[in-house]
C-alpha cells in the first residue's frame, strides 16, 4: 500500500506545510538497485587518536606507547575492509574540505578504554555531521565491554547510548550503528558487516549494536570477494551465494517471497516452502526464481525429515525460518487453540526442524546459516499479541542459546531478524490511525518494505558473514518501541 503521506511531504506544498506545523517529514530511502548499487559520495575514516593499551580486540599487546605493530595491522585491516564498500575512502584530513558532502563516516573507537578518551568520538563526528548526505551512514567501531576492566567497560558501553541517540538525531534517512569486536575478532572479520551497513541494502536498519566474533570453523576467509565488492556483483549467477542452496519457509507471499527473491538474486538455488493451501502461489514464486517448490506444513511431526529428503545430496547452506501467523486477541478473550496455533507455527516448529536438520548434518559446515524471524513485538510487546510476542521472544531465546553451540559443534551460525512495521497486505488491513502511528513511530518516520528484511537476511546468510553469530538485528527504522 502506497504511503501517501511520504509522497505528499516530498512535494513543495507538503514540505512547506509540514515544516510550519512541525510534522514528520520522511525522506524516500535509498534502497539497493542495479542502477544505484552503492551510496553516493565518499567515506571518511577516523582513527581515534587514542594509543592502544593492553590487548586490542584483534589480539596482541599494544604496549601502551602508541607505537604498536598490532595497531598498524588493525588500521590496515580496517582500511581493506572498507575498500569493499565501493566508496572512495578518505582519512581525517579530508573532513576539513569546505562544502564537501560524504556518504558515510566510520569512527574506529576500539582503543577507547576510559571516560576521558570518549572525547575523541565527539571530536571526530562533531565537525562532519552536517556534511553527511541524506541517506548517509555513520558507523562506530567499538570493542566488547571488558568484564575485568570496569573503566573500559563503562567507556565502551557508553558508545551504545551515544550511537542509539545519534541515530535518532540525524534524520534525513541517515543511519547510525555500533559494530563491536569481541576478543579475537579483527576488522577483517567485520568486512561483510561493514559492507552491508555502508550500503543501500541497510536502508531500514538503524540504531543497532552488532557484535563480531571469530569465524565459525570451516568458514571461508572473511575478506571481500570480487562477487561482493561494492555490491555491484551481487546479482545473477555469480553472486555471493552462487552454488549454494537456501530454503525459505513461508515464501509464497509477503516477506518470505521477498527473502526468496533476494537470495536467488545473490545466486542461491532457493527451495520455497509454504503450506499446501498456498501451493499455487508457491509454484509461481519458485518458477519465477528458478527454484524448487516444497508444499509442506512445518507443524507436522515429520516436517524436518521431509525437508531433509528434499535437499540436494551436498546439503543445505541457508535455512530461513520465516513462516509465521498471528491470532490476535487480548489474553482475557484468547481461546487456548489460538495460543496453541501461534506457538506451534512460530516457535515449536522452528525448534523441531532446526534440531532435526542439525542432528542430521543437513547444514553444511562453515557455510551453514540459520536465520530466524523474530519481531519487535517480542522485544517491546503489543496489546492483543501475548501469544505472538511470546513466540517471537522465544525465537530470540533460541538464537542466543543455540548460536554458540551450533558454531562449535556444526560450524553453523544462528541469527535472527526482528522486523518492525513492514508494508505488507497484513499491515494494509490495519485501521488507518493505528497504521499511521506504526509508520511514523520510528527514526525514519515511515514503514519498511519486505525487501529491507530480505536484504538483512541475505547479509546474515552470506558466506563471509560467519563472524556474525547469535545476533538479533532489528529491521525497524529504529522503532521508538522497545530498546
Amino acid at each position: 500500500m502506497a504511503d501517501r503521506y511520504l509522497h505528499w511531504t516530498n512535494t513543495r506544498p507538503g514540505r512547506l506545510l509540514s515544516r510550519r506545523l512541525g510534522l514528520p517529514r520522511p525522506v524516500p530511502l535509498h534502497r539497493w538497485s542495479a542502477e544505484r548499487p552503492v551510496l553516493e559520495g565518499r567515506l571518511i575514516l577516523h582513527l581515534t587518536p587514542v594509543p592502544p593499551r593492553g590487548a586490542r580486540p584483534g589480539g596482541g599487546d599494544g604496549g601502551g606507547d602508541g607505537d604498536s605493530g598490532d595497531g598498524d595491522a588493525h588500521a590496515k585491516e580496517l582500511a581493506a575492509a572498507l575498500d569493499g564498500t565501493g566508496l572512495p575512502v578518505r582519512t581525517d584530513a579530508s573532513a576539513a574540505e569546505p562544502g564537501a558532502r560524504c556518504a558515510a563516516v566510520v569512527v574506529d573507537a576500539t582503543g577507547i578504554r576510559d571516560v576521558p578518551e570518549l572525547r575523541a568520538v565527539h571530536e571526530c563526528l562533531h565537525p562532519v555531521l552536517r556534511s553527511v548526505a541524506a541517506c548517509g551512514r555513520i558507523v562506530v567501531l567499538g570493542a566488547r565491554p571488558d568484564g575485568g576492566d570496569h573503566h573500559q567497560a563503562a567507556a565502551q558501553q557508553a558508545l551504545e547510548g551515544f550511537v542509539r541517540s545519534l541515530a535518532k538525531e540525524t534524520g534525513g534517512g541517515r543511519t547510525a550503528q555500533l559494530v563491536r569486536l569481541a576478543p579475537g575478532a579483527t576488522p577483517a572479520d567485520a568486512a561483510s558487516t561493514l559492507r552491508f551497513l555502508l550500503s543501500p541494502k541497510s536502508a531500514y536498519v538503524s540504531g543497532q549494536v552488532i557484535e563480531i566474533g571469530e569465524p565459525v570453523p570451516g568458514a571461508p576467509a572473511p575478506g571481500a570477494t570480487a562477487a561482493e565488492s561494492a555490491a555491484t556483483k551481487a546479482t545473477g549467477p555469480q553472486g555471493p551465494l552462487h552454488g549454494r542452496t537456501a530454503l525459505v519457509t513461508g515464501s509464497a507471499r509477503g516477506i518470505g517471497e521477498s527473502v526468496a527473491a533476494t537470495l536467488a538474486r545473490d545466486g542461491a538455488h532457493v527451495i520455497c516452502l509454504d503450506v499446501p493451501q498456498a501451493e499455487a502461489d508457491l509454484a509461481r514464486v519458485a518458477e519465477s526464481l528458478g527454484g524448487t517448490a516444497l508444499p509442506l506444513d512445518v507443524t507436522g511431526d515429520d516436517a524436518g525429515a521431509r525437508i531433509a529428503e528434499a535437499l540436494p545430496a551436498d546439503g543445505l547452506d541457508v535455512l530461513v525460518h520465516n513462516a509465521g501467523i498471528t491470532r490476535d486477541r487480548k489474553l482475557a478473550n484468547m481461546k487456548a487453540e489460538l495460543w496453541d496455533q501461534v506457538m506451534e507455527v512460530n516457535l515449536a516448529s522452528v525448534l523441531r526442524t532446526t534440531d532435526h536438520l542439525l542432528a542430521a548434518g543437513a547444514l553444511r559446515r562453515g557455510t551453514g546459516r540459520i536465520v530466524a524471524t523474530a519481531s519487535i513485538a517480542g522485544v517491546a510487546g503489543n496489546v492483543g499479541q501475548t501469544n505472538y510476542a511470546a513466540s517471537k521472544a522465544g525465537i530470540i531465546g533460541l538464537v542466543r542459546s543455540l548460536a554458540p553451540r551450533a558454531a562449535a559443534e556444526h560450524g553453523v551460525t544462528v541469527n535472527a531478524v526482528a522486523p518492525g512495521f513492514i508494508e505488507t497486505k497484513m499491515t494494509a488491513a490495519v485501521p488507518f490511525f493505528i497504521r499511521e502511528a506504526g509508520r511514523r513511530m520510528n527514526s525514519h518516520s515511515q514503514g519498511g518494505l519486505p525487501v529491507d528484511v530480505a536484504e538483512t537476511t541475505a547479509w546474515l546468510a552470506g558466506p563471509h558473514s560467519s563472524s556474525v553469530n547469535g545476533q538479533i538485528v532489528r529491521v525497524c527504522g529504529q522503532s521508538l518501541l522497545g530498546a
